[in-house]
């Protein structure tokens, strides 16, 4: 069972009630909630632009100081080994990695770094992210004393709130308006509380995967594993054509000039009981994709988020997951966001 199934299973939270108020929140208001998932990483040394330029699938170059990427790294076969968050801080990079990666991730990273100047620091004694989703959360940030000018996606900017030093990101969600900030772990939990005062509802874990799934952000590990290619998970913003050689680059330049993948992920709208992910996709008694994660919403819409063969979402015809009926679309799932 996994954690968007959490309703089946009141005992992995306080209650279903409880998540559908917190998913409502993110949806129509704002919620607040500590990245306890996420790991930091500096990378510092005069080498650390080019050296990380041939590690990751974004260009780092010309960076603006202040503004991230998101971006892959691969093995030289072109397969995806882990994502990540890069931000310019000027006279480094702070990488953003989940936590289950961080430490396969170092070990890539450590073993490339041979003559090149060129250091990695754990960053995450020093610094905890506390994240903050929803329409409202600019109106929420602002009665919290953090006021700010508009951000572009991926933008951070140090502050100062009650006289500490604070870094606010924007995210990439590609369906809600989404923040992050930085802070020393001794502030932190006062920040969250200063949120919640200014009208934020705290939000579980539970509930955030949920959300994840709502947005359609593929999770590295469920949804996007070392088996995949660059383009079949559909995140082109991790990708840049026009940056220097890096590992795993002549794969994605080849299906690149080829024009297309065999499949692609996507979204299912789900008619029938929820499948189990892993759970493969039929379409005449034949395979033709799996489910990767599943979700019945706070508004009682099953979904689920998978890959699936490009011809079989051009055929017509029926696809089935188990018991399952599911109707290909694409995320975020509009519907859900339509209804806040």
């Amino acid at each position: 069972m996994t954690s968007a199934t959490v309703h089946d299973n009141p005992a992995l939270t306080g209650s279903w009630e409880a998540v559908s108020s917190e998913f409502k929140s993110l949806l129509s208001s704002c919620g607040v909630f500590e990245l306890r998932s996420r790991a930091a990483i500096g990378l510092s040394g005069k080498d650390r632009v080019r050296w990380l330029s041939g590690m990751i699938t974004n260009r780092v170059k010309d960076l603006p100081e202040g503004q991230g990427v998101y971006a892959f790294v691969l093995n030289p076969q072109g397969h995806i080994l882990g994502d990540l968050y890069v931000y310019n801080r000027g006279e480094s990079f702070l990488v953003d990695i989940a936590q289950d990666q961080s430490e396969k991730l170092l070990g890539i990273f450590r073993k490339y770094i041979i003559m090149d100047k060129v250091e990695i620091e754990n960053l995450d004694s020093k610094l905890s992210r506390v994240g903050v989703s929803g329409p409202r959360s600019r109106e929420i940030l602002s009665k919290a004393g953090l006021e700010f000018q508009d951000l572009e996606q991926l933008q951070a900017v140090d502050l100062t709130w009650k006289g500490h030093a604070v870094t606010l990101a924007r995210m990439d969600n590609p369906a809600i308006e989404s923040y992050e900030l930085w802070l020393a772990p001794e502030h932190a939990r006062q920040l969250v509380d200063a949120l919640r005062q200014a009208g934020a509802t705290a939000v579980s874990a539970q509930t955030l995967e949920l959300f994840r799934i709502a947005c359609g952000i593929p999770r590295y590990g469920q949804d996007i594993r070392e088996r995949d290619l660059p383009q079949e998970t559909e995140q082109m913003r991790a990708l840049n054509f026009n940056k220097g050689c890096y590992i795993g680059q002549e794969i994605v330049e080849r299906i690149r000039s080829r024009g297309s993948v065999h499949r692609r992920f996507a979204g299912f709208e789900v008619s029938g009981p929820l499948p189990e992910t892993g759970t493969k996709i039929q379409a005449e008694g034949k395979d033709v994709g799996e489910v990767t994660s599943v979700a019945t919403l706070p508004n009682a819409m099953p979904v689920a988020l998978g890959y699936i063969r490009r011809e079989a979402t051009e055929s017509g015809h029926t696809l089935q997951a188990g018991e399952a009926k599911l109707s290909v679309v694409d995320v975020p799932f509009v519907k859900v966001f339509q209804s806040r």
